[in-house]
């Protein structure tokens, strides 16, 4: 999986190059060794080919200059103070390893291949301080080299995985995609084995979690704005014609599904934690309707393919993916002409997934993973009052009352951005109370009664008015009584 480099970084590297530094005045400082300069400017500035042949014929040279060893300390920790030397030299470092790969396999043949790049990482806490930036592309360049050979130190570079981590989540928080770029791809380029997958999860509040706000802004929801996700309400035509929200573009969209589809190989590890902490369900069915291109809805799909094959995730989150509304969209999708064959393939297996399962449900079953959900919309179930005649008191005793639990869970939140989901919820306690009166003092000890009478004075006039039907059920049978 090759990706183009970000433009930035290309651009800052070139640069770098073409800088002149003073290499004797480094020399007669002390800063670096006559045999450091010797081995530097035989690579320096010179045919691909003619570096691959010098540093083939001394690699235990560039390793020690790079490294350090019997003949003296790393090039980078001898020239600490001089910050234009510990640029080129990184620049540089990357280019060797790049054009001669086996220098590569014998830089892991030091007691400590990483040693001293790490500290680089932490250099500054300016996102733009060359340095850290640099560092990360080699180190990423190196240790994805290492995943590709099992004969290579993995405990080392599973130490040094968390700290590059670490660094690149700085990255990923900033607002310049640039810079975010940056971080996702060289994400990529590490995730390729199952324990660097298993240490980003590990991590994931501050790897996984920022590249969810970027595409949640892509969606059109903030982390603490889920309406627009669950609602649908954007449009492919929206975002085809003005492009995406929040500013994403379709560039840094791309990367980002890929990370989180690489890391989806970990499903059974990650599925419903995803869902748990981020309504990945809910977020990815809206960017399905908002994907532009058809890489990204290939992405899109595989990584649900990924979260919902697991037997040990289907009970917890397909009954989610139908409340998110995922088989119309599938329906959808399919009227579409498609032209990625791996892409058709995924859309069949998930279409085919969905469909056996929603043939084994009930209304019931249906209404309670909506509830167990956490968010409710006005389905079929909630305005029909057979179901309810049918199934209101199994909804207040199965389960050790598993259900009126959930919804007083749900009446709780204030639900700012998305009031729909207590208008519902006050008309699930209205045709509860309707339909099973002598269960109204079960009610009321959860606590449903007051919050729905507080609810009478919402800003909202959907929640007033089902809350005020909900209170009423309740004085009705008062008086009745």
């Amino acid at each position: 999986m090759s990706l183009d480099p970000p433009t930035y970084l290309n651009s800052l590297q070139n640069n770098i190059r073409a800088r002149p530094i003073p290499w004797e005045g480094a020399v007669r400082a002390g800063t670096i060794t006559e045999n450091d300069l010797k081995r530097i400017k035989a690579v320096d500035k010179v045919r691909k080919d003619q570096r691959r042949e010098t540093v083939e014929a001394d690699k235990d040279a560039y390793r020690s200059l790079l490294l350090g060893g019997d003949q003296g300390r790393s090039v980078l920790e001898s020239a600490a103070k001089r910050a234009d030397v510990i640029q080129y030299m990184l620049v540089l470092a990357s280019d060797l390893i790049n054009d001669v790969p086996s220098l590569a396999s014998a830089l892991f043949e030091h007691s400590s291949p990483y040693k001293p790049f790490l500290p680089l990482l932490s250099h500054s806490t300016n996102l733009e301080d060359p340095i850290p930036l640099l560092t990360s592309s080699f180190l990423t360049n190196l240790i994805s080299t290492a995943q590709t050979d099992s004969s290579k130190s993995d405990a080392q570079t599973n130490e040094a995985l968390p700290k590059l981590y670490s660094y690149l989540s700085t990255l990923t928080k900033s607002q310049d995609s640039g810079l975010q770029d940056i971080a996702v791809q060289e994400y990529s380029a590490l995730l390729r084995t199952k324990k660097a997958r298993e240490l980003f999860w590990k991590q994931r509040q501050d790897t996984v979690n920022p590249l969810i706000d970027i595409l949640r802004a892509a969606a059109g929801a903030g982390r603490d704005n889920d309406s627009t996700i669950w609602s649908g309400r954007a449009s492919i035509r929206s975002a085809t014609e003005v492009g995406l929200s929040g500013g994403v573009g379709l560039q840094l969209l791309y990367h980002v599904l890929l990370a989180i589809w690489q890391l989806s190989f970990e499903g059974p590890l990650i599925g419903k934690d995803l869902e748990k902490e981020q309504e990945i369900l809910a977020l990815y069915a809206q960017l399905l309707r908002l994907s532009p291109k058809e890489k990204t809805t290939r992405l899109l799909l595989s990584t649900l393919l990924n979260i919902l094959t697991p037997p040990s995730n289907r009970t917890t989150l397909l009954p989610i993916a139908t409340t998110v509304r995922l088989p119309a969209l599938l329906s959808n999708l399919k009227a579409r002409h498609l032209t990625d064959p791996d892409l058709v393939e995924d859309l069949s297996t998930l279409t085919t997934m969905l469909a056996d399962y929603t043939s084994s449900q009930t209304t019931f079953d249906e209404y309670a993973a909506e509830v167990l959900s956490g968010r409710l919309r006005w389905t079929p179930p909630h305005r029909d009052a057979k179901f309810w005649r049918e199934n209101a008191r199994r909804i207040l005793d199965e389960n050790s009352s598993e259900l009126p639990k959930k919804m007083v869970e749900i009446l709780g939140k204030k639900w700012e951005d998305d009031k729909p989901v207590l208008a519902v919820a006050c008309n699930d306690v209205a045709w509860l109370v309707k339909e099973a009166p002598e269960k109204r003092g079960q009610l009321e000890k959860l606590g449903v009664k007051a919050r729905v009478m507080e609810l009478m004075a919402d800003e909202n006039e959907a929640v007033r008015w089902e809350s005020l039907r909900a209170v009423g059920e309740w004085l009705r049978y008062s008086f009745e009584e």
